[in-house]
């Protein structure tokens, strides 16, 4: 596949398991850009089992242990994300090879536009550098598992987007406008015979490679480890299998420094599983994972308890963008409305949202101290019933974007990319009605009024400054100065449109 992953993976050396100890020293590697090992060895009957071979990498007082993983004929991989410069040792350990590899290789200092993985941040995100992160993600499901020329439109088309962030499936997905198979499987044999001792390296490197491909963009990769939307039989899946693919997915994927988990796309959907399975399944992962990746859950209908430890962030699907706050106070944590129903023309209610219908939701949710997510489920064809049709609609399987939410959303991301670092939800400024806010220190507010028209606004200034106010036209991206000066009481003229926003700043001698 003829994908951008030369930025994202730096291959080091090809070891032998039956080669005596030695040491070794590699080229430079990138900090938190992936150093790799590679070593042959026969397989035997169960490769994917009992491998408890691994590697410990040491940079002074800072110490990581990763797994190795098998990926096919004969091989094993040990994948590093180095979170720091300078040298860094490594001595292999395990049951093989039998005597110990030992080397080393300099990590130097990230270059421009690396930032490394992306971490939680009060109630908000950053980069590990502390470069702030917000999100403005997308959802497409099942993109991985299409043709190539579909994989390439797609990255074409999030490589011209505002989207930083996409929630997207390891398992294939079968639903409405998704019912032709995928490409590859994730373990051996087929359906109905599927031998889960032995996962498919093929398929999991196909998506490590979208993974790259998204990095090389700036792209979050939200993977869903688990969804319901299933036929193979993936989604009821036994602990010790699950325990088997969880192993691998880490061992393979989390030394990408774009990588975020959630356990579930409609956890409470999957009757297989108990909410005991779904602590246990967040808990390995924050066990296991050499880089504490973020993790989250997202929900059907029952909200989960983003109070467990576990969780990092708060997922949801959930109409009430406006509701951000509440959650925040609730969870002390991010919330991340990752689905809010869709932009979309379908026969289900979640995806008839009007364009300016989800570019609401998007204002209403970030300045009342949530982030959203964007999909889009825009049909062409409308004659063909849904179980029958094959037609590509991005919520699933990518393509290119129909819809007119997302150049909007483009200019709401480059308006909060500018706001003032601190800025957080605040009332008063409105008075009663309580608009969404956000201000920092009484020199900066940014008001959402929806779909409420007003020719008038009463707004509640502070009194012992002048402001300056302009108008924000939501829908169609313009900004429209007003006349004169303003301080508290203010009555300040707004055109009579719906899904405008004010932005007031404080006036500097």
């Amino acid at each position: 596949m003829n994908r951008i992953i030369s930025t994202a993976i730096s291959i080091i050396s090809i070891l032998s398991w039956a080669t005596a100890a030695r040491v070794s020293a590699a080229p430079a590697v990138e900090q938190w850009k992936i150093f790799e090992l590679s070593f042959r060895q026969k397989a035997g009957q169960h490769p994917f089992d009992n491998i408890d071979s691994g590697c410990t990498f040491i940079n002074g007082c800072d110490t990581v242990k990763v797994s190795a993983f098998y990926d096919g004929n004969d091989t094993y991989k040990i994948r590093f994300m180095p979170h720091k410069p300078g040298r860094w040792t490594y001595r292999t350990s395990g049951n093989s090879p039998k005597s110990n590899l030992r080397g080393s290789f300099d990590c130097l200092p990230a270059s421009p536009g690396n930032h490394g993985p992306v971490r939680v941040n009060s109630l908000g995100f950053a980069y590990s550098d502390g470069t702030a992160y917000i999100p403005v993600g997308t959802t497409c499901y099942a993109w991985t598992h299409q043709p190539d020329s579909l994989i390439q439109l797609t990255l074409e088309t999030l490589r011209n987007s505002c989207f930083n962030k996409i929630r997207m499936c390891i398992f294939p997905k079968s639903y409405d406008w998704n019912r032709n198979e995928p490409i590859l499987y994730p373990f051996e044999g087929e359906t109905g015979s599927w031998d889960f001792n032995r996962l498919n390296p093929a398929y999991f490197r196909n998506i490590e490679q979208c993974i790259a491909s998204l990095d090389s963009l700036g792209i979050e990769a939200d993977l869903i480890v688990y969804h319901p939307y299933d036929r193979w039989g993936f989604s009821k899946l036994d602990r010790e299998t699950r325990d088997r693919y969880m192993q691998y997915v880490i061992s393979r994927f989390s030394a990408f420094k774009n990588v975020w988990w959630s356990m579930a796309n409609e956890y409470d959907f999957m009757d297989a599983y108990t909410e005991q399975d779904w602590k246990y399944h967040l808990e390995f992962f924050a066990d296991n994972d050499p880089y504490d990746h973020l993790r989250s859950i997202h929900n059907g209908v029952k909200l989960y308890d983003h109070s467990d430890p576990n969780v990092t962030h708060v997922s949801i699907q959930a109409p009430d963008t406006d509701n951000a706050g509440n959650l925040c106070r609730t969870y002390c944590k991010p919330v991340i409305y990752d689905e809010c129903r869709y932009e979309g023309n379908i026969p289900w209610v979640w995806g008839t949202l009007s364009g300016e219908e989800m570019v609401q939701k998007f204002w209403s949710g970030f300045l009342s101290g949530g982030f959203v997510g964007h999909g889009e489920v825009l049909l062409t064809d409308s004659s063909v019933a849904p179980e029958k049709s094959d037609e590509v609609l991005w919520w699933s399987k990518g393509g290119t974007l129909r819809g007119k939410s997302h150049e909007p959303i483009r200019f709401l991301k480059k308006i909060l990319e500018k706001s003032p670092e601190g800025a957080k939800p605040v009332k008063g400024i409105t008075g009663w009605q309580n608009y969404p806010t956000l201000g920092c220190d009484d020199k900066w507010f940014l008001v959402y009024t929806g779909r409420d028209i007003h020719r008038q606004m009463v707004l509640e200034l502070p009194d012992d400054s002048d402001y300056e106010i302009s108008l924000i036209d939501t829908w169609n991206m313009n900004v429209i100065p007003v006349e004169g000066r303003f301080r508290g009481r203010s009555i300040v003229p707004i055109k009579e449109l719906p899904y405008m926003a004010i932005i007031i700043t404080a006036v500097t001698n």
